[in-house]
């Protein structure tokens, strides 16, 4: 069920979050995910016709208000309405953030892509809940674009204002690197859209994150940064 208010105040408190194709399991898939520990959900699928496209949406949906976690629509915020979406994520050559939300409202969650220094800086006027600072590595999911490197995760996290949810790579093995770096949020794909046991590799992720950033508290003290 989705809170008063939508689900933008959660965001700050949410750690992993899965961009998913469309796929013929798509509702087990998003079931294991979620019962494994992702906590935030995009639908992304750049092949599918709008109607389809709403429909299969439609079914995300309906896992994650099972799961009490919010589900996101990838860059069309006319369809995420349509659908009755928890919010968009839109892109550097979508539709602006200030038309994603006069789509969408207030009471939607608006997230945006950055991959330099300079969209960061521009999005900190925007009308955004969120961004995500990446790819840090080379992925199939952006083909053609450089990674980031973890340096600019640091630049982000330090400058947003708001969530930062990390792309590229994220796996057990490179959490420790990103929280060090300044990570908070992750999202990830790969790791969970090509295993084999999607519950127990969630699970295995989300460990790594929480054990990641407890140390990096005990450290430091409470975590800096977003």
């Amino acid at each position: 069920m989705t809170p008063p208010g939508g689900w933008r105040a959660s965001l700050a408190g949410r750690r992993l979050y899965l961009c998913t194709p469309d796929r013929p399991d798509l509702e087990s898939f998003l079931d294991a995910c979620l019962s494994g520990g992702v906590d935030l959900v995009q639908v992304r699928d750049k092949h599918l016709d709008a109607r389809p496209l709403v429909a299969r949406a439609r079914r995300a949906l309906a896992v994650c208000r099972d799961h009490g976690v919010p589900c996101i629509l990838n860059d069309r915020p006319d369809l995420a309405l349509e659908a009755d979406m928890d919010g968009v994520h839109v892109g550097q050559d979508d539709v602006s953030p200030a038309i994603a939300r006069r789509i969408v409202g207030d009471g939607r969650v608006v997230g945006l892509s950055t991959h330099a220094p300079a969209e960061l800086d521009a999005s900190v006027d925007e009308p955004v809940d969120y961004v995500s600072a990446g790819p840090v590595v080379p992925t199939p999911t952006k083909p053609g674009r450089p990674g980031t490197g973890n340096e600019y995760v640091t630049y982000a996290t330090a400058r947003a204002g708001r969530p930062v949810f990390v792309t590229g790579g994220v796996t057990p093995e490179t959490v420790p690197a990103l929280v060090e770096a300044g990570a908070r949020h992750f999202v990830v794909v790969r790791y969970l859209v090509a295993a084999d046991d999607p519950a127990a590799a969630a699970a295995r992720l989300r460990r790594a994150v929480d054990d990641s950033l407890d140390e990096a508290a005990d450290r430091n003290g409470a975590p800096s940064g977003w």
